[in-house]
C-alpha cells in the first residue's frame, strides 16, 4: 500500500493534461489538489480519474481498499489562490496562453510553501516569458507531461533563462518519483517534441486535404512504417485540434513559415470538429469516446 507523502501539490486545470497528471500524483502519494474555475470540468475530471484508478483494480495492478486511499487524496477547488496555500508543486496546465499562465503565476506565488517550484506544462510557450510573471523566477520550470499521463513515460523538463539547477534537480526528482523518463531541454519554441509532433500532424493534415491518402491510411503509414503508437491524424483528434492550432500559429510566428498550419485546421476548429473531446474531428467518436471504424474525412468532403 503506497504511503501518504507529506507534499502538497496543486494542479491547475481539469482538462485531459490536468486530470492524468493529477492521477498519476496521487497513485504515489501525494496530496493534490486539482482547480479548475468550472465545477462541471471538476467532476468530469473526478469521474475519469476513478475510472483509470478502478482500471487498475480490475487488472489487479490495485487492491480495492488501496484504491480508495487513492482517491481520498484528491481534492478539488475552484479557486487558485485559496487552494495554493503551502502547496510545495504547482504544476499548471490551463490553456495554452501567455497571458492565462502569467496570472495564474502572479494569483499562486505568495501562497505557496517556502522552497516550492512552479512547473508549467506548456508544450510550445516560453518558460521564460511564463516565469516573467513570478517575483523568483528562479523556481519556475516546464515540465511537459505527454497524453495519456499514465502510459507515457517521458517528461521534458524546460530550462528557463533564469531556472535553477536546484529547481531542475527538483522538477527531475518529481518525475523521477512518478516513474517518468526526464529530459532536460533549454527554453525553445516548441521544445523537442512538440515541433517534430506538429510538423508530422500539420503536413498529414495537407496529405488529407490534397487526397494524397485517406485519414486511416495516413495513420496506418506512420503506426507500422515508424512504429508509432497512434497516428497523426488520430493523435491530432486526442490531443484536440483547437490546442494544435494555437501551438502551429506559435511556432508558425516564432520559428517561421514551416510551421503554417493546413487550412485544414482552420476550418475544422472554426466548424468546431476539435477531436474526441468535441465527439468528432478528423474521426467520428462514440459516447464512450471510441473511435467509429470508417468515420475518417474523406477529400471529396473536404
Amino acid at each position: 500500500m503506497t504511503q501518504t507523502v507529506d507534499k502538497k501539490v496543486l494542479v491547475v486545470g481539469a482538462g485531459i493534461m490536468g486530470h492524468g497528471i493529477a492521477h498519476g500524483f496521487i497513485t504515489k502519494g501525494y496530496r493534490v489538489t486539482l482547480v479548475d474555475i468550472r465545477e462541471e470540468a471538476l467532476t468530469k475530471a473526478r469521474a475519469a480519474i476513478d475510472n483509470i484508478v478502478q482500471g487498475g483494480v480490475r487488472l489487479g495492478k490495485m487492491a480495492a481498499e488501496d484504491a480508495f486511499s487513492v482517491m481520498g487524496r484528491l481534492h478539488t477547488a475552484t479557486d487558485v489562490e485559496v487552494a495554493a496555500e503551502g502547496a510545495d508543486l504547482v504544476v499548471e496546465t490551463v490553456v495554452e496562453s501567455i497571458d492565462v499562465k502569467l496570472d495564474i503565476v502572479r494569483a499562486v506565488e505568495h501562497r505557496l510553501a517556502p522552497g516550492a517550484i512552479f512547473a508549467t506544462n506548456t508544450s510550445a510557450l516560453s518558460v521564460t516569458e511564463i516565469a516573467g510573471g513570478a517575483k523568483d523566477a528562479s523556481r519556475v520550470v516546464g515540465m511537459h507531461f505527454f497524453n495519456p499521463v499514465h502510459k507515457m513515460k517521458l517528461i521534458e523538463i524546460i530550462a528557463g533563462l533564469s531556472t535553477s539547477q536546484e529547481t531542475l534537480t527538483a522538477a527531475r526528482a518529481y518525475g523521477a518519483a512518478l516513474g517518468k523518463t526526464s529530459i532536460v531541454v533549454n527554453d525553445s519554441p516548441g521544445l523537442t517534441t512538440s515541433r517534430m509532433s506538429a510538423l508530422m500532424g500539420n503536413e498529414a493534415m495537407c496529405m488529407l486535404a490534397e487526397g494524397t491518402a485517406s485519414a486511416e491510411d495516413i495513420d496506418t503509414a506512420l503506426r507500422l512504417g515508424f512504429n508509432h503508437p497512434m497516428g497523426p491524424l488520430e493523435l491530432g483528434d486526442l490531443t484536440g485540434w483547437d490546442t494544435r492550432l494555437k501551438v502551429l500559429q506559435y511556432l508558425h510566428q516564432t520559428l517561421g513559415d514551416k510551421f503554417r498550419p493546413s487550412p485544414l485546421i482552420l476550418r475544422m476548429v472554426k466548424a468546431g470538429r476539435i477531436g474526441r473531446k468535441a465527439g468528432a474531428g478528423v474521426y467520428r467518436y462514440d459516447d464512450a469516446g471510441q473511435k467509429i471504424p470508417g468515420s475518417g474525412l474523406k477529400a471529396s468532403a473536404l
